[in-house]
């Protein structure tokens, strides 16, 4: 008796379980994604340019998305998608060629996933996009942007505003549509911050521009377990601000910055012309910045670990 319950259980669980697709799965933020998705007893399958084995993937799957072509028993038992793939914002200088290859990284990678869904009229729960707060452009402001902003007429406001339309079309084949607008991450082996504390390592941190350009930070940890809710919780739909409540200046973030590293604040900033000439038009990312709310997800009771600045660079930063 006990055997045959044991059997129908592990049966149930086998049947009921559910299977993520995940593209962009081996960056920073899909690495630690999947590690908590399978924690927790997903299945998960990966997109990828490279066929070999990633750890907590149980499969891989290739596509070439230049070419059009994936795989399509990638699709095989997915329940859900989460959509982490792109070309970094920051990576290289915005030349005419790199931005499309921003924008196409984006748009391209889920117009061919769903028409493979079409081909195998395929339905989806959820599909939990990445985007950014970019939606709201390049620009410094005194106002708090909220959601039902329209997207702002600069590259980075089209890169989101193109990127969350493209999620959209999936409509007719996802129950449920998720866009996360996410702020800086700030994580101990990856993204923007072992570039921020560099100046600060060798006693020259100081801010940039103007220094009064808003950074909307979140944590490593929190954006991680903000897209394990989404996917989970049916309350999250549509587009969602993800960033700390506390919001902090260019200039804030440097003093914070320099008093976790021990280091010397340097008040006289690094002019904008500089950054200008180095990073031509993408110097934008580090030149400005407004506030946005993060109200709406507040209000799903997402509760994060890390919602003071030197909370979270005295986490990232310990030894």
């Amino acid at each position: 008796m006990n055997i045959t319950f044991s059997f129908m259980f592990d049966e149930y669980l086998f049947t009921n379980m559910k299977t993520v697709l995940i593209t962009g799965g081996t960056g920073l933020l899909g690495k630690t994604l999947a590690k908590l998705l399978k924690q927790k007893g997903y299945k998960l399958h990966l997109l990828s340019r490279s066929s070999k084995g990633v750890d907590n993937y149980d499969r891989v799957f290739q596509w070439d998305v230049n070419k059009g072509e994936m795989d399509i028993e990638a699709l095989e038992e997915v329940t859900d998608i989460i959509h982490l793939a792109g070309a970094g914002i920051a990576d290289e200088r915005w030349t005419d060629k790199r931005k499309k290859e921003i924008i196409d990284s984006r748009v391209d990678t889920l117009e061919l996933i769903l028409a493979h869904l079409k081909k195998k009229n395929q339905k989806i729960n959820s599909l939990i996009s990445g985007s950014a707060v970019g939606w709201y452009g390049s620009r410094t402001d005194e106002m708090l942007h909220v959601e039902e902003e329209p997207a702002a007429d600069d590259f980075m406001g089209e890169t989101c505003r193109k990127w969350e339309a493209a999620a959209d079309l999936f409509e007719d084949y996802s129950s449920r549509i998720v866009k996360i607008r996410t702020g800086v991450v700030l994580a101990r082996d990856g993204g923007a911050l072992p570039v921020m504390k560099l100046p600060f390592k060798f006693f020259v941190g100081s801010p940039l521009g103007s220094g009064k350009q808003q950074i909307q930070w979140i944590h490593h940890d929190d954006i991680c377990n903000l897209f394990l809710e989404a996917l989970e919780k049916e309350e999250y739909k549509g587009p969602i601000n993800a960033s700390a409540t506390e919001s902090c200046s260019n200039r804030e973030f440097s003093k914070a910055l320099a008093k976790v590293m021990n280091r010397p604040f340097i008040p006289i900033a690094v002019p904008s012309f500089v950054l200008k000439s180095i990073l031509g038009e993408m110097s934008a990312v580090v030149l400005e910045g407004s506030r946005v709310s993060n109200q709406k997800l507040l209000t799903k009771g997402f509760d994060f670990r890390f919602n003071n600045l030197e909370e979270a660079l005295t986490d990232l930063l310990k030894d």
